[in-house]
């Protein structure tokens, strides 16, 4: 009986109305067993990731990125390849990433995978293959929880609006052309942009900037759930640290930063609200540190995820599944800017 299997919930650093169960996979030594532990599990866990929105399950034994390759054939139905990244990850795998390059003094704030983009992934894993030192935890927050518990008024634009998301791509921050779009080609990434209503331009320079104009309020596809879905607060360039952001402006100019966001009809969203969005986000996180050989399931509709600061090495690989298109805001089609 997969109940019996719950560890007793500990108290988690911030108070928050949901808790995040955690699974033993009984005795597995041997991380060969994980695939068919996970196998003989699969719609049961399935059911839970979806009535709960996450889960950890702990014990498995994972150590490679292909132990966690062999986990996802079993879990899931099909890998979906990462296009758009914001920050370069190391390919293990089909759907099998490394962690984001990310400094690791920097929190990641709660957000969607890709939620920007045209399709999604519907489910994620995240394995733990080395627990860092200290901090490193990669905590989740409820969608529609996120939903009731913003201001009425904010969810009210974004929701009639949708969000518009503005890159540039500049040499050496971030992820490059080929890491996002899977080459550098100019030809092949128009051509991607047209077919995933992204508008483009191609500056002096050579650099790409693009805009995607997408829903901030979606319906979850199985559930029917109104969820929050989106990277509005993460993408903003009042979540970055201050001085981070003056280098940047100073390097690049205000419409140089790689990456900020707006409401759907261009204006800026204040820096009130991207606060008020990222304090929601913390009262409605649920933590639980990394063990070594963790795996956590995460509906990736119906639950923002992030990963915080930490110290020491940390190697959590990440893999992505079950592609979802949740439509657009109105009829689009990518174009060149004029």
């Amino acid at each position: 009986m997969l109940s019996a299997l719950f560890r007793k919930n500990r108290a988690t650093t911030t108070p928050a109305p949901a808790r995040l169960p955690v699974l033993d996979a009984e005795d597995n030594p041997d991380a060969m067993d994980a695939a068919a532990w996970v196998a003989g599990r699969r719609d049961a866990l399935r059911e839970l990731v979806a009535e709960r929105g996450a889960l950890v399950v702990r014990g498995l034994g994972l150590r490679t990125p292909a132990d966690v390759d062999s986990v996802l054939r079993q879990v899931a139905e099909r890998p979906v390849a990462e296009r758009e990244a914001f920050a370069a990850r190391d390919r293990h795998a089909d759907g099998v990433y490394s962690a984001s390059a990310w400094p690791p003094n920097q929190p990641m704030c709660m957000h969607h995978e890709l939620s920007y983009a045209f399709e999604c992934p519907g489910l994620l894993m995240f394995a733990c293959l080395e627990p860092p030192g200290e901090g490193g935890v990669t905590a989740v927050a409820d969608a529609t929880e996120m939903l009731h518990a913003l201001p009425a008024e904010l969810v009210d634009r974004f929701a009639r609006e949708g969000w518009l998301l503005d890159r540039a791509y500049n040499e050496g921050i971030g992820a490059t052309l080929g890491q996002s779009f899977g080459t550098g080609d100019r030809g092949a990434v128009e051509a991607y942009c047209r077919a995933h209503a992204i508008d483009w331009s191609w500056q002096p320079d050579g650099s790409l900037r693009t805009r995607q104009h997408r829903h901030a309020v979606v319906r979850h596809p199985v559930s029917g759930r109104r969820c929050w879905f989106n990277q509005i607060a993460f993408l903003n360039e009042w979540t970055m640290a201050p001085e981070v952001r003056e280098f940047l402006i100073d390097e690049y100019g205000p419409d140089g930063l790689p990456f900020n966001t707006r409401y759907g009809n261009g204006d800026p969203v204040p820096p009130d609200v991207v606060e008020q969005i990222n304090k929601t986000y913390e009262a409605h996180t649920v933590r639980r540190s990394w063990q070594r050989g963790d795996l956590m399931l995460v509906d990736n509709i119906r639950t923002a995820h992030s990963r915080e600061a930490y110290r020491g090495p940390r190697n959590i690989v990440v893999a992505m599944a079950d592609h979802v298109r949740l439509g657009l805001p109105g009829p689009q089609t990518g174009s060149e800017a004029a």
